[in-house]
C-alpha cells in the first residue's frame, strides 16, 4: 500500500483550510478528516502492522498522525507499546498531533500506573509538546479517585511559557472540576498556578455544559484580576 498516495486521495481541499486555521504553528495540512484517517490507519495497521512507523517520509502533518494512530492499535506487552510511544513524541509538534495520538493510547486504562510513571517525565520538561503530551495524558485517564490528589500537585507546581502547554494545564484543570468539583474547587482557592493559566482554567470549566449555571457564578467570582 502507498500510505501517502492514500492520504492525498482522502484529503480535502476545502477541510484543509479550515484544518490549516485551528493550527496556525505549522504549514503541513493536507485536510484529512480524523475518522478518514483513522480508517485508513486501521487499514494500514490490518494489512503490514507496525511497518509504516519506521517511515521517514512524512512530509505531511496527517502522515505523523497516522502513525500516532497505529501506535493506538497494537497489540503487544504495555513495555513494548511504550516503546513506540517514546520514540514518536519527539515527532510532535503541534497540539492537534498530540491530542489525537494521546486520546488512541486507550492501553493506559488497564496499565495505569506503569503509564502514570512513564509520563512523569514529560510532565517535568521543558519541551512545551513534552509537557502537554504529559498533560493531555493525565486528563484523558487519570483524573479519577486515585490519582487526583497526584493530579492537583502536579498543577500546582505546573511552569511553562509555552502557550499550548499553558492551555493544556488550563483544560486539565477544567476536566478536574468535572470529574472531581469537591476536590478541585477547594484547590482552586489555594492554587499557586500562574494568573492566566488559573483563569483560563476557570473559563474552560465555565464552558462546559457539566457545570450548572449556578456553579459558574461561584467559579467567575474566583477569577484573579
Amino acid at each position: 500500500m502507498n500510505v501517502k498516495e492514500k492520504i492525498l486521495d482522502i484529503a480535502e481541499k476545502d477541510y484543509k483550510q479550515f484544518s490549516a486555521s485551528l493550527i496556525p504553528n505549522i504549514d503541513n495540512v493536507l485536510g484529512v478528516r480524523i475518522p478518514a484517517l483513522r480508517q485508513l490507519a486501521k487499514e494500514v495497521y490490518k494489512e503490514s502492522g507496525i511497518e509504516y512507523l519506521s517511515c521517514d517520509d512524512t512530509e505531511y502533518m496527517e502522515e505523523v498522525m497516522l502513525q500516532g494512530m497505529i501506535i493506538g492499535f497494537i497489540k503487544d506487552s504495555p513495555d513494548k507499546i511504550l516503546e513506540h510511544v517514546e520514540k514518536f513524541i519527539p515527532k510532535i509538534n503541534n497540539w492537534a498531533v498530540c491530542d489525537i495520538f494521546c486520546g488512541g493510547l486507550k492501553f493506559t486504562k488497564k496499565n495505569k500506573e506503569l503509564v502514570w510513571n512513564f509520563i512523569q517525565k514529560y510532565l517535568k520538561s521543558d519541551k512545551e509538546y513534552y509537557k502537554r503530551f504529559g498533560l493531555v495524558m493525565i486528563l484523558s485517564y487519570f483524573i479519577d479517585d486515585k490519582y487526583i490528589d497526584k493530579v492537583l500537585e502536579i498543577l500546582d507546581n505546573f511552569s511553562h511559557e509555552g502557550y499550548y502547554a499553558r492551555m493544556g494545564a488550563a483544560w486539565a484543570l477544567s476536566i478536574c472540576y468535572v470529574k472531581q468539583p469537591e476536590k478541585t474547587f477547594n484547590y482552586l482557592k489555594k492554587s499557586k498556578l500562574d494568573n492566566w493559566t488559573y483563569n483560563k482554567g476557570i473559563q474552560k470549566t465555565c464552558e462546559s455544559f457539566r457545570v450548572d449555571k449556578s456553579t459558574k457564578e461561584v467559579l467567575k467570582s474566583l477569577k484573579r484580576k
